[in-house]
């Protein structure tokens, strides 16, 4: 989901997301969970995301 590696050069993490799926890598699962913005016109509706 953000920085676009496969699951052939790393493991991947699913992300269920209003009905669609989505993957990110571990190192990523920070950004996600703590500035969740950073993934604005990846993941619908980021931009309204509070960071948790």
């Amino acid at each position: 989901m953000f920085c676009n590696r496969t699951e052939h050069e790393i493991p991947l993490v699913r992300v269920d997301y209003k009905s669609e799926s989505y993957w990110i890598c571990p190192q990523h699962i920070p950004v996600l969970i703590h500035d969740p913005q950073k993934l604005e016109g990846i993941l619908p509706g980021a931009e309204t995301m509070q960071a948790g």
